[in-house]
């Protein structure tokens, strides 16, 4: 269930209990009235360890996190319209690809994918971000 923000009653917040969330001082993810941000997500287990050394597995566990958020402040997969993911390996990217397109082919969000040099912990390989509309597959034309 979203925590809603004390200060603010049409923003709620997820958060997946990670440490870096209280560390740094922000959430997984915000929905605000209709916008629903879920910040960069890897293949994070729940006991905070990268779930494997394969890039497929962490994308995987990635985008099961990120649904959870979506899931929590009232969205689908179907309701995101973009995704950004980021890579340390260049030669990981289609790997990346094939995950990201059993997820998205029918949704086809805007996508862009970034190669980076260090994730925060040396084992992350991929992470994922996205941008949804609350109550966004919901609404006729």
């Amino acid at each position: 269930m979203p925590i809603v923000d004390q200060n603010n009653p049409k923003r709620f917040l997820f958060s997946t209990g990670s440490r870096y969330e209280f560390q740094f001082g922000y959430s997984r993810g915000v929905r605000h009235g209709n916008v629903v941000r879920v910040a960069g997500t890897a293949g994070v287990g729940p006991d905070g360890q990268v779930v494997s050394a394969d890039v497929v597995e962490q994308m995987r566990a990635a985008i099961a996190t990120m649904k959870a958020a979506l899931e929590d402040l009232g969205c689908s997969l179907g309701d995101v319209i973009m995704t950004r993911l980021y890579v340390r390996n260049t030669s990981d990217i289609d790997s990346v690809a094939v995950v990201h397109g059993e997820t998205f082919r029918d949704i086809r969000p805007a996508t862009t994918i970034v190669r980076v040099g260090d994730f925060i912990d040396s084992k992350i390989l991929v992470e994922i971000e996205c941008e949804a509309v609350y109550g966004g597959a919901d609404q006729k034309k």
